[in-house]
């Protein structure tokens, strides 16, 4: 019961926000319309048990004219159960699709905001997947729990409909027990109910561990095609290292928890069918064989008999909604297990700064002020540590040292986006930052669209664009702008610095960081790029990591990185610095 009562909290939760949201009366309206069809059709239901008496009993007593008759109200009842049902399906499945774009929305709009999807996975929380969390268990959640929820609607008003019915009809066919006629008010419901309880309990039984079977499977599912997109994705490096038998034994191994839990599956679900297929054919003869000796001894007519094992049929599936829905119960109860967990996860993640000692960022002053900054592994362990170390504009400064330092989390620090650590980062009010990393990514779609990332399409006239692929040395992509594709694939890592900086060309940064975002170019070419950003962007302040000598002469500071973790200051002013552990 306590696990019951966890899930429904947890689905309120999850679902209560849509109906209180901006959409809430579509919302409402929609939900509103379709309870009352469902309600409207076990009207119907009712009205066409009592209409199986009259029929039957027009049958038994050879009266053509109440035959007929009950022809045409059948063909009245039928005609308007057709349309509610088809109505109800339409108007339910638009529910659907209206709940589902605002669930999306919302949990994309948690999910990409702050850095979240960042933060969630430096933290390594247990939402895995997050793709699959937003598309596939938001469009399950949205469906299963309308079809659930009218189906326990429908199920109660079902009971409570059918079951003063079901006790006038035991009264009037009493229970005939060897010849003797046994006086059991209500009897028929009882039997139902103590029937209804057997097989709800032993299906519970056998069925229970379908839940987190069905949650394992999911994992495993996600976790299989998510190593293939991997394998898609890198295919040039496999290729080159000729590892398709070691990436086929990795995909197998992890291709062997599918099947094996599916196995487990299968086992179970084989139990748990074989189970309520018997429940529920025994359910179609049993009222049969509890008023069979009452119609033989000329109690009850043919009609009475066949309006009671409806009812019946009614009250007892009704009563065990639980077992003919268990399997979808359990699917269910996984999905809303996932999307829990998703929410925590980015709840963790959001309130990372709260909870923890973290960096902070203020907007304030007229430089980039490094103050007590203390940057951590997510462990907890130092890796860069600076007491009072300044970037004033609009200086060229260049940042070295061995690899492990701590380099490019700096960097992150900086962008605001490395919560770990201690101490503060100043960064002008209204300043533009632009992080430019060695591999930078292009979004898929349109070249335009890919160079002027993260603005929107039209933000930058072609013309703009074009120059700056011209000027940074890619003339043949100029002409490609409306050309669709994967770009991070189909061009070189040497292209894709350059498409870069042709994007911090266009954006024209006031503080534009270069984390070895030349570092696939030759040098020459390296010069050439370098000058252009002197030429282009003369009050922006870049910040370069780089290895090469080379880069000395672009920059008017050198700040190095040692081991240890202090930051040492060389040719201009120096930045106080204590040591710290070394990535």
């Amino acid at each position: 019961m306590k696990n019951i009562s966890a899930t429904l909290a947890i689905v309120w939760r999850i679902a209560a926000p849509y109906f209180r949201s901006e959409d809430k009366w579509a919302g409402r309206g929609l939900l509103a319309a379709v309870v009352a069809m469902e309600l409207a059709l076990v009207a119907i239901d009712v009205l066409v048990n009592q209409w199986q008496n009259r029929f039957y009993s027009a049958l038994q007593n050879s009266d053509w004219d109440a035959f007929v008759t009950q022809i045409w109200i059948f063909v009245a009842l039928a005609s308007t159960y057709i349309a509610l049902a088809v109505y109800k399906l339409y108007l339910n499945q638009w529910l659907q699709i209206r709940w589902r774009q605002w669930l999306t929305r919302h949990y994309l709009g948690e999910w990409l905001a702050g850095s979240t999807h960042y933060r969630m996975q430096l933290k390594g929380d247990a939402a895995d997947n997050p793709d699959q969390r937003i598309t596939e268990d938001v469009k399950n959640f949205v469906e299963q729990t309308l079809t659930i929820g009218l189906g326990l609607l429908s199920s109660i008003v079902t009971l409570f409909s059918f079951v003063i019915i079901l006790w006038g009809l035991s009264n009037a066919a009493p229970l005939r027990l060897f010849g003797t006629d046994v006086m059991i008010p209500g009897y028929l419901c009882w039997g139902a109910l103590i029937y209804a309880i057997f097989g709800t309990a032993l299906t519970h039984w056998i069925g229970s561990p379908l839940v987190n079977l069905n949650f394992e499977q999911q994992r495993y599912e996600a976790d299989f095609r998510f190593n293939l997109v991997r394998v898609r994705e890198n295919s040039e490096q496999i290729a080159l290292l000729r590892g398709e038998g070691a990436e086929r034994a990795r995909l197998l191994d992890r291709f062997g928890f599918v099947i094996a839990n599916w196995y487990g599956i299968m086992s179970r679900t084989k139990r748990l069918t074989a189970f309520t297929a018997s429940y529920q054919q025994a359910a179609v003869l049993f009222p049969y064989v509890l008023v069979a000796p009452a119609f033989f001894a000329k109690k009850i007519q043919l009609g009475d008999m066949m309006q009671t094992a409806s009812a019946f049929s009614s009250v007892q599936g009704a009563l065990s909604f639980f077992v003919t829905a268990y399997r979808s119960l359990a699917e269910w109860r996984s999905i809303v297990a996932r999307l829990d967990g998703f929410e925590m996860s980015v709840a963790s993640a959001v309130n990372l700064p709260a909870h923890e000692p973290a960096i902070t960022l203020e907007v304030a002053g007229r430089h980039v002020d490094l103050a007590q900054l203390c940057v951590n592994l997510p462990n907890g362990t130092p890796l860069v540590a600076a007491k009072a170390f300044t970037i004033q504009a609009p200086e060229r400064v260049l940042v070295t040292g061995p690899s492990g330092s701590g380099k490019s989390t700096l960097f992150r620090a900086i962008a605001g986006i490395w919560p770990f650590g201690t101490g503060t980062v100043v960064v002008p009010e209204k300043a533009k930052l632009m992080m430019l990393p060695q591999r930078p990514y292009f979004p898929l779609g349109m070249l335009r669209d890919a160079v002027v990332y993260p603005a929107a399409s039209g933000a930058f006239e072609a013309t703009q664009v074009r120059d700056a692929l011209i000027a940074v040395g890619l003339p043949d992509l100029a002409e490609r702008l409306a050309e669709d594709g994967h770009w991070n694939r189909m061009l070189s890592l040497g292209e894709q610095q350059r498409l870069g900086l042709a994007r911090a060309l266009l954006h024209a940064p006031d503080y534009l960081f270069l984390d070895e975002a030349t570092a696939s170019l030759d040098e020459p070419s390296e010069a050439r790029l370098y000058r252009l950003l002197a030429e282009k962007l003369p009050q922006a302040t870049i910040v370069s990591i780089g290895h090469r000598s080379t880069l000395d002469a672009f920059h008017t500071r050198k700040v190095t990185l040692v081991k240890d973790g202090a930051i040492h200051v060389v040719g201009g002013e120096r930045a106080a610095a204590e040591p710290s552990a070394a990535r």
